[in-house]
């Protein structure tokens, strides 16, 4: 997309003024015996040839200086979750947004406890080499990422949400400016940022809370149910949103 470059006018009156005078000087009788129609043809051609080229670069520069490309900013690489709680709190601040980033921030602390806790209730219970507690270890761990996953995807969609301009809108919303049709159509875009944040949250909480279940299934497992630990409930639920979720990756 490209937009206004609101100090592109003088730059722009500086290169032309520069192809006009260096044409002056050199096409000026007397000066460098350059001429359009001349008695040669290397002249006219030598002329002509400036002139294309001046003209190209006034072109050239009109549009490099006068426009420039808006640069959409991206959310940079996230490998750890200070990376993630850094990147949320840029957005802590934003009134509209406030809510959200803060249980966003706490679904990311909660992920981290109930994952230490479910680890420890299953080191306690299986050997860290036995194939339940890896497997186990194996779905807490992509559960972990599908949150992480949601969570990027908030930021990827607040890193193109302009809220300076949301609250322009916002404020001049009654003021007679704007027709019934245009409001429409830009509270439809506003609630598409609003309504993809809210429903990857939404998700969040689904995980958190089958993390609870599986917490409390584990805590109930006797000694002579440790075969069948794989096969409880909420474990098999969280292996089926597992796979639902790599389909659309």
């Amino acid at each position: 997309m490209l937009i206004l470059n609101s100090s592109g006018p003088v730059k722009l009156l500086g290169v032309i003024a520069g192809v006009v005078a260096l044409n002056i000087a050199v096409l000026s009788p007397g000066l460098l015996g350059v001429a359009i129609g001349g008695s040669s043809a290397l002249e006219t051609a030598t002329g002509v040839t400036l002139l294309v080229v001046s003209l190209l670069i006034v072109l050239y520069g009109s549009y490099t200086l006068l426009f420039k490309r808006a640069i959409v900013p991206a959310v940079p690489s996230l490998d750890t979750r200070e990376d993630y709680t850094a990147e949320l709190n840029r957005y802590r601040n934003v009134r509209v947004l406030k809510e959200d980033v803060a249980l966003a921030l706490d679904q990311l602390e909660r992920m981290d406890k109930k994952k230490m806790t479910l680890l420890n209730i299953l080191a306690g219970r299986f050997e860290r080499t036995e194939l339940s507690f890896r497997k186990f270890h194996t779905v807490i761990q992509d559960v972990e990422k599908l949150l992480y996953l949601n969570i990027r995807s908030i930021l990827n969609k607040l890193s193109v949400f302009d809220a300076a301009e949301f609250s322009q809108f916002t404020g001049k919303i009654n003021s007679g400016r704007f027709t019934s049709t245009f409001i429409q159509k830009k509270n439809a875009l506003f609630n598409e940022y609003f309504t993809h944040v809210k429903g990857c949250l939404a998700a969040n909480e689904e995980i958190l809370l089958k993390l609870d279940l599986l917490l409390l299934e584990i805590s109930q497992l006797g000694s002579a149910d440790y075969d069948a630990a794989l096969e409880m409930p909420c474990m098999q639920e969280l292996t089926a949103l597992i796979g639902q979720t790599k389909l659309y990756q």
